[in-house]
């Protein structure tokens, strides 16, 4: 099973998603994510993550644009600006959207911004831990 998680600039909520559907599935499944810009692996999101014992230091920001060869069994986008830029692949994956706050948006004390970026990072936990009991069961 292929499945590519989409956002717009493939930097927090795709990389944490990656980072979950990936521990989650394990060997049932290979996860990719992209954006449909590139943005950069966003040093908080990587933070969280640790904090949460998934290490995604080594992901890479990529374009969507990258993975057209690769057939997918499930596109995933986590945000609606993803879902409306996303092309179209020639493919006959099944698509799911959810539209997951952009913690790199959050404003105030450091502490309040990394809260924010917790408090998504465990809603898109949930989300992929769901996804993962129901679609690759």
């Amino acid at each position: 099973m292929n499945i590519l998680v989409l956002c717009t600039g493939n930097s927090c909520r795709s990389q944490i998603a990656h980072g979950y559907l990936q521990h989650f599935a394990g060997d049932r499944a290979t996860v990719y994510s992209a954006g449909v810009e590139t943005h950069g692996l966003n040093p908080k999101a990587v933070q969280v993550m640790a904090e949460d014992g998934i290490d995604i230091s080594h992901h890479t920001s990529n374009h969507v644009d990258e993975y057209q060869q690769v057939n997918f069994d499930f596109v995933i986008t986590v945000c609606d600006n993803a879902r409306e830029r996303c092309p179209y692949f020639p493919t006959t994956a099944q698509n799911f959207h959810y539209n997951f706050p952009d913690p790199a948006k959050a404003t105030g004390t450091p502490e309040e911004v990394i809260t924010q970026f917790r408090a998504v990072r465990d809603q898109i936990k949930q989300y992929s831990h769901q996804f993962v009991n129901e679609h690759l069961a």
